[in-house]
This record gives structure tokens, C-alpha cells and sequence, in this order.
């Protein structure tokens, strides 16, 4: 992939602190949002990506995965869209 950004469950978790790795609102987040959550919101939104058995560097225990998405744009602009996509939709 040319343009792309990774995004790991724990940055929409709002059960975790933004020190811990949440990057959004607690509103916005959800509770042990899943790898197919992220995966659903991004379909839903059109974008092409690709699914890892990565974990995040901080989080190595957990073994969420992550999500390799292509997009250009910033990843703070990426992140806030797929919030967007998964609120209400647990």
C-alpha cells in the first residue's frame, strides 16, 4: 500500500486512558472495541485496508491486531471517521 495508516483497537478504547493509547473522546470510544468492529466501520466507510496479527507495542499481551488502511490524509482525520462509523452501532 502506497498512503497508509495503522489504527490498534486500544486507540478506541475508552476504558483505557489517553496515556494508555486511546485517541479519542470516551464518548466517542468504545468498551473492548474489537478488531472486526474496526474492521465493519471501515467497510462501512468505503476504504480499502487490510487486517494484521500485529499487536501494539505498548499492549503486547492483549494480541488485538491491527488494521492497515490506505489513506492519504492525516491519521488523526482517519481516526475520528472511524469513531464516528462505530458509535451507535454496537
Amino acid at each position: 500500500m502506497a498512503d497508509e495508516c495503522i489504527l490498534y483497537p486500544c486507540y478506541f478504547n475508552a476504558a483505557l486512558k489517553r496515556s494508555q493509547g486511546r485517541r479519542v473522546s470516551r464518548q466517542s470510544g468504545a468498551k473492548a472495541p474489537s478488531l472486526a468492529e474496526i474492521e465493519r466501520a471501515l467497510k462501512r466507510s468505503g476504504l480499502k485496508f487490510s487486517a494484521e496479527d500485529h499487536h501494539h507495542p505498548a499492549h503486547w499481551e492483549r494480541h488485538e491486531g491491527r488494521v492497515v488502511v490506505e489513506w492519504k490524509k492525516g491519521k488523526g482525520a482517519l481516526i475520528k471517521k472511524v469513531a464516528q462509523q462505530m458509535e451507535g452501532k454496537r
